[in-house]
Parts: C-alpha cells; structure tokens; sequence
C-alpha cells in the first residue's frame, strides 16, 4: 500500500486533483478565447492560454467536438449556480434577476459558433440544448418567481418565452458594431417592472 504524501493526499488522489485542476483551467482559457475568436480557434492558442501542452488537451478532450461540448456545459453550470447565490445577495430579486440575464447573455456569445461546431453530431447537439433549458429553465423561473412575490414585475412571464426572447435579441449582434443587444434587453426588463416598482 502507497503512503499517503506529506499533504496527507495519497499519491493517486493528488494526481487526480491536478487532472481536475488542468481540465477546469483549459475550459476557462477554451472559453475565453472561443469570445475572442470562434470555436475554430487554433487548439495550440487554448493551449498557451492555459498554460498547459497540446498533449494535455487531448488527453482530456481528444476531439474539438469533445472541447467545445465540455466549455458549452461548464459554461451551463456556472450560470445555474448563479442564480441561487445572486438571489442570496442582490439587494432584490429584480436586481438577481437583471444581473443573471447579464451572464445568460455573455454565456450565448461564449457558445456562439457551437452549432457549426457540432454539425456532424446532431444528436450530441441535441442533448446539449435538453441539457441546457433542464438546468436554466428552472433558475429563471426561481428568479422570475422571486420577482413576482416581491412586487418587482408583473406575473405571467414565462421562462422559456424570457430565456428565447433574450436569445433572438441576441442573434443580431454577429458582425454589427452598431447593434447592442444589451440595451433592447434592459428596455425588456423595464417591461417587465411593475409601474410602482422602485
């Protein structure tokens, strides 16, 4: 039996978190250089990026596919968890609501280019979008929800039809400096707000 390190990690535990390590760190690097330049961005960039070799990458994601499919999820993950925690400290549930739209706006110009990407695998695209609407839909509904109780909006507003709305904003933003996608959000958002609504 291995001796446990002077950490008290055993040797093989240790290797594990620096693989985890290694694959969260390429996913923040693979996802700040898809916003910068497309999911065909060269696999040595992300590489540099993170700080790691090629090899590293695919040992972790053998295909592009396999990449961008890992960044679409992580990326899902991180605006689900949102929710809740801006819940717990926005000064309201309006305020929650209108910073998570924020990063459910930057997380669709972090997937652009997705489909293209995966166009040889429809079904993995597939799941993807089950995925994603199984893990947002519900956030914004928890948010939309709070908002309603606490007399910020008015009810009847939809998720899905918000969360769709928001991504059709979004569509006209490629390749047009002169379109702000932001600003047509928070005119929705100030739609939605009650009159009274401080």
């Amino acid at each position: 039996m291995a001796a446990d390190s002077p950490t008290g990690e055993s040797p093989s535990r240790g290797k594990r978190a620096d693989a985890q390590r290694n694959r969260e760190t390429v996913l923040a690097a693979a996802a700040e250089v898809f916003v910068a330049s497309g999911v065909d961005a060269p696999i040595r960039r992300i590489a540099a990026q993170a700080g790691v070799g090629m090899a590293t990458i695919y040992r972790h994601f053998p295909t592009r596919a396999d990449l961008v499919t890992a960044v679409y999820r992580h990326q899902i993950e991180a605006c689900a968890e949102a929710g809740p925690s801006l819940l717990a400290t926005a000064g309201s549930p309006f305020d929650a609501l209108r910073q998570w739209i924020d990063l459910f706006v930057d997380f669709l110009v972090t997937k652009h280019g997705l489909a293209d990407a995966l166009q040889s695998d429809n079904e993995r695209f597939a799941a993807l979008h089950a995925y994603f609407l199984d893990r947002l839909l519900p956030v914004c509904a928890l948010l939309l929800d709070a908002s309603v109780e606490a007399g910020d909006i008015r009810p009847g507003t939809q998720p899905y039809e918000l969360m769709r709305g928001i991504g059709n904003l979004c569509v006209g933003r490629d390749g047009d400096p002169r379109y702000d996608p932001r600003r047509l959000i928070a005119l929705l958002l100030q739609g939605l707000q009650r009159p009274d609504a401080t």
